[in-house]
């Protein structure tokens, strides 16, 4: 009973770590650039279905169509940043929603219309299937693959907005943004930058998740809730408090589909509503 207890513990932060690169993205553009998108898991589906066409196409290997998922992910955000999304920046967040989820039933269509309806296999390596023995216990291989990721993913993310030039730009032009283009910051490319990044980074996520989460049109629209969950509870516009809130919610899940399969979602969002009362801002506030 034990062993089964930390097996599902296990696969509850390897799919809380999963939750959290695609929903990081989503938490810089809420709760930095203040904007409501909506269609956040397209972006990670475009990593999803580029891994996919590299692998089955042409032959590449799994780990080297990741940094391509993330690179087409943040081609495809950039451009729409530069060509849609700053249109609506200082729209109300009706106007936000209404149009982010337009372009997520554009972007389902597209997929269906490309790719079919169908789930997307994808073939790991040897390396990353089975299980591997750790301190007394069998667990699975790619899961511990995933932690690993998002902790280097985590730990450049804190060095990026906290310790480079970059990172400094970021924060001056939330939270100022007339202030801080009279110091001479691109205000403009700066928001470029930072929506492609957390582009890039769902699309990272998408490709990774396609064993865990599959990958088929209505990604987008099947997901959408679980990373709203995740910047809500945690915290938009900070790195940590959506990281804790994954962990959290990816444990409930799990264990609850495995402990009350019959009770389904509603542990996760029965948690949601207690996390929420608890902390109606957040776990953890953006610092101002």
């Amino acid at each position: 009973m034990i062993g089964n207890f930390i097996g599902v513990l296990f696969d509850g932060i390897a799919y809380g770590s999963l939750l959290f690169l695609i929903s990081v993205g989503l938490s810089v553009t809420m709760g930095m650039m203040n904007f409501i998108n909506l269609a956040h898991g397209a972006f990670a589906m475009v990593g999803g279905y580029v891994c996919v066409t590299l692998l089955q196409k042409l032959g590449m290997p799994f780990l080297a169509t990741l940094p391509l998922a993330f690179v087409a992910a943040a081609v495809v955000g950039l451009v729409l940043e530069r060509t849609l999304y700053r249109q609506l920046y200082q729209a109300t967040h009706l106007d936000q929603v209404l149009f982010s989820i337009g372009l997520t039933f554009m972007a389902v269509a597209g997929a269906t219309f490309l790719f079919g309806p169908t789930q997307q296999p994808v073939n790991l390596p040897d390396w990353l299937r089975g299980q591997v023995h750790v301190l007394g216990l069998d667990v699975g291989s790619y899961r511990l693959f995933l932690i690993g990721v998002v902790v280097l993913v985590t730990l450049g993310l804190y060095l990026l907005i906290e310790r480079t030039r970059f990172g400094a730009q970021i924060r001056a032009s939330v939270d100022n943004q007339t202030a801080a283009a009279g110091l001479g910051i691109n205000v403009s490319r700066v928001f470029s930058l930072t929506f492609a990044l957390g582009s890039g980074l769902a699309g990272l996520g998408g490709g990774l998740g396609i064993d865990v989460l599959g990958l088929d049109p209505s990604f987008p629209l099947k997901y959408m809730v679980y990373f709203l969950l995740v910047v809500a509870v945690g915290g938009a516009g900070s790195i940590k408090g959506p990281l804790i809130a994954a962990l959290i919610l990816g444990v409930f899940d799990v264990a609850g589909k495995y402990y009350v399969p019959e009770v389904g979602a509603f542990v996760i969002y029965t948690l949601m509503v207690v996390l929420l009362i608890l902390f109606p801002f957040g776990l953890v506030r953006r610092k101002a």
